[in-house]
């Protein structure tokens, strides 16, 4: 087998264009066979905005190839209790009616999931999930919210990632999109299986980063 030259990194700041951009094009081109024109950059601006904004609280990896370019993208984001977060900016959906029963849970975000049209790598596929959902994983109870596309939808819950439908499905970035919750609970046995396609290095500086910003964050609503 010939070694791959693709390496996994946590991006920076300044690269957030580039993963907005990325995950523009490929759900475009993916769900409606075209490429940016100017309502695309649009939605290229719109979520560097809210990337740039969710930055200070949130992991963004990426997979990329010898030349630099994202072969997939994922991030996770853990929730400061008063940013809008997409469940409900599109879904109407409020996450602190989970804090209700349990006002110590963490609430988490997992967005900006895409893998390159032609790639067909099950275990890219993998290892973005076991990035994103590390810092879900560490303790009981905690949550966390997606906007997941059908077709996506179906792969997840085959590969044993349990999700909960929380909402009617609606088209967004060019497909229809449905809002779920994941538990630590449905994502562990995932996660314990797949963990090993991650560097140790990765996925502790991931949890460990998470952590950090909790402490920064007060946790007040």
């Amino acid at each position: 087998m010939i070694p791959s030259n693709n390496y996994l990194e946590k991006l920076t700041f300044d690269q957030l264009f580039n993963l907005a951009e990325f995950i523009v094009y490929e759900n475009f081109s993916k769900h409606l066979d075209t490429g940016l024109d100017d309502y695309n950059r649009n939605e290229i601006n719109e979520i560097l905005i809210e990337e740039e904004r969710f930055f200070e609280n949130a992991e963004v990896y990426a997979e990329k190839d010898i030349l630099g370019n994202i072969n997939g993208a994922i991030r996770i984001l853990k929730w400061n209790r008063r940013d809008i977060l997409p469940i409900k900016k599109i879904f109407n959906i409020d996450p602190h009616l989970w804090l209700e029963n349990n006002p110590q849970i963490e609430i988490y975000h997992i967005g900006r999931f895409a893998i390159k049209k032609d790639i067909r790598d099950i275990n890219l596929f993998k290892k973005l999930m076991v990035c994103a959902i590390a810092p879900v994983c560490e303790r009981n109870h905690n949550v966390a919210f997606a906007e997941i596309y059908a077709k996506l939808l179906r792969v997840l819950n085959l590969l044993g990632i349990k999700t909960v439908t929380i909402g009617n499905s609606t088209n967004y970035l060019g497909s229809e999109s449905i809002p779920v919750s994941m538990s630590q609970e449905g994502l562990l046995d995932f996660f314990n299986k797949n963990k090993s396609l991650v560097s140790e290095n990765i996925l502790t500086h991931s949890v460990n980063i998470i952590k950090k910003s909790e402490q920064l964050t007060p946790q007040l609503f």
